[in-house]
């Protein structure tokens, strides 16, 4: 437990300064390195033609962001199905399939990152530079970039414009993405993170076998997957093995690295919230105030005590261990180790389980597939939940929309009309918002129901029962999060699976900020309205509590039934035959 909460609180210590940074370059305020960047910049508009004085509308924005995605779809998948060329190819792979492609660059453009393949067989160095890394960078700054525009939407002042997109995405991609990897980058090459194009080397083992060791340009994909939580591994097993994760101090900087723009985002929208209501020269602030602003400082907490509780439960489980081995008197004195490396433990492999699934970013360092039934029951929550701070901004902007039904709860309950952030929330807000929470259950359920009455489906499953129910559940929830972390087991490299989860991960994406910013460019056009003796103070910790609840509510009426078919069953059914 000490180094649980040691972790957490050098993370606070790291998200703060990160926050503040981010929230000048969301600002456009001055930062340190403005006369190194704005250079770059500069240069960039010029090359690509970009006006950054030029506003966009919500539509104007969400439609560059769509175009822009789509043209980098389009050249990422005719990279993957030429792949062969003996371009940065020294292990002589081969074309992709149209199907896994088509999955493949989907998944990497929406930030999801799932693999339905192993990134040291399936695909050439310069696939994994000019489509796997590149996409990272330009899909994390994409979501970014969302978030950013969503926090002007209804925060600012402006009823016009939500900021430039293309503008948005190079400030992010030069002053955030990039410098932050060349460091981080660094620091796993320092731990002996591979760097290198050399071809796979083959060793003799001590057994007289042969086997090929993986190399190539790790180091670059690592950070960059973690830093935009994307997750996707250069190897297979991703950041459980030594080659992406060889040392307690990589596996830290990987679980930092993802943490810290979710965090950092919530900080930023705390303090743009703050800039319009100009609370400095009204009041004394705290000093939580001062680092988070009133508002992201009840958000903060809503989603730490989610993180709280979920690390709690899988910490907690993994520790017991296999609750069958125990009910038949065999002791587990390091707990539930199946699946985890034992350089990390049960208390590491908990953490970076719990954060990878909060932060939506996929990356693993222990094999999800070998959780306990209740720990396996975390990860698969927080996913479905998609507000655990989330990944690129969208679980702000997600808990957001949380925040705006709570009020509108609270305001039913007292007869009042629901405000948040000075903006009364109508009719056309709640639809909206209703509309942008269901789609995610409703991508989940629908895909899962189709997955398990077809053949196609049924033939991906590799477990009976209610293990088998979880490994279809994990699949479409991680997918339809932007998580791409996978259950394992389930035999997904197929037409169904790959056509199928791809559909789940664009529209899981797109819709949703689609109508965040629909949203954001509704608010910006209302008229602010002065608080009163019966407004509901969204900047509390009691609010903090009610957005909790409001979020565990929802999760019971959407996800426990499917839940509770699942990991929880399985759980029952292990004690019973133990």
């Amino acid at each position: 437990m000490v180094q649980l909460v040691i972790t957490i609180l050098i993370y606070l210590l790291f998200v703060i300064p990160v926050g503040i940074y981010m929230y000048h370059i969301a600002a456009g305020k001055h930062t340190f390195a403005d006369p190194v960047f704005d250079r770059v910049d500069h240069a960039i508009y010029r090359l690509s033609g970009i006006k950054p004085e030029k506003g966009m509308n919500w539509k104007q924005y969400a439609l560059a962001l769509i175009g822009t995605n789509g043209v980098m779809i389009l050249l990422g998948y005719l990279i993957l199905r030429i792949q062969s060329l003996p371009i940065f190819n020294p292990n002589h792979i081969g074309n992709m399939d149209p199907s896994l492609s088509f999955n493949t660059i989907i998944s990497f453009m929406t930030n999801t990152n799932l693999q339905h393949y192993a990134g040291e067989s399936g695909l050439s160095y310069f696939s994994q530079m000019m489509v796997i890394t590149f996409m990272m960078f330009v899909s994390a700054a994409t979501g970014y970039a969302a978030c950013v525009a969503f926090i002007r939407g209804i925060t600012g002042r402006s009823k016009e414009s939500v900021g430039n997109f293309y503008v948005d995405l190079v400030r992010i991609t030069t002053r955030i993405l990039i410098p932050f990897s060349i460091i981080g980058g660094l620091l796993l090459v320092w731990q002996g993170v591979p760097q290198n194009f050399g071809e796979n080397i083959i060793v003799q083992t001590i057994e007289g076998t042969s086997q090929v060791i993986a190399t190539g340009p790790v180091a670059a994909l690592e950070i960059i997957k973690h830093l935009g939580t994307n997750g996707g591994g250069f190897l297979g097993a991703n950041s459980s093995t030594p080659i992406e994760n060889p040392t307690m101090l990589t596996n830290l900087i990987e679980m930092y690295s993802m943490m810290l723009l979710p965090g950092a985002c919530v900080i930023t929208f705390g303090k743009m919230a703050h800039d319009r209501k100009k609370e400095k020269s009204a009041e004394k602030l705290g000093i939580t105030s001062k680092i988070f602003g009133k508002e992201g400082r009840s958000i903060f907490a809503a989603m730490g005590i989610l993180f709280l509780i979920g690390l709690t439960i899988c910490f907690v489980s993994e520790s017991n261990g296999n609750p069958a081995l125990a009910d038949v008197g065999l002791r587990q004195t390091m707990g539930n180790m199946e699946g985890k490396e034992v350089r990390f433990g049960v208390a590491q492999s908990a953490m970076f389980t719990t954060v990878t699934t909060s932060f939506t970013t996929g990356t693993v360092n222990n094999m999800h597939d070998t959780l306990t039934p209740m720990g396996g029951f975390v990860p698969l929550l927080h996913m479905m939940l998609n507000v655990v701070f989330g990944g690129k901004g969208v679980g702000l902007m997600n808990m957001i929309l949380y925040a705006i039904l709570a009020v509108f709860i609270c305001g039913l309950m007292v007869g009042r009309t629901p405000e948040y952030l000075g903006k009364k929330i109508e009719g056309k807000e709640m639809k909206l918002t209703a509309l942008c929470i269901i789609i995610h259950p409703l991508l989940i359920l629908a895909f899962s129901a189709l997955a398990i009455s077809t053949t196609a489906g049924q033939a991906g499953i590799t477990n009976e029962g209610f293990h088998g129910l979880t490994q279809i559940l994990y699949e479409y929830a991680s997918s339809a999060a932007n998580n791409g972390s996978g259950f394992e087991g389930l035999a997904d490299n197929t037409l169904f699976w790959n056509i199928t989860t791809g559909i789940v991960m664009f529209f899981g994406r797109y819709l949703s900020i689609i109508i965040q910013l629909a949203i954001a460019g509704s608010l910006m056009k209302k008229n602010f309205v002065n608080e009163s003796s019966g407004t509901l103070k969204t900047s509390t910790f009691s609010f903090a509590v009610i957005l909790v609840f409001v979020v565990y509510i929802f999760a019971a009426l959407t996800c426990m039934p499917e839940r509770t078919l699942g990991g929880l069953s399985e759980n029952q059914t292990r004690r019973s035959r133990g």
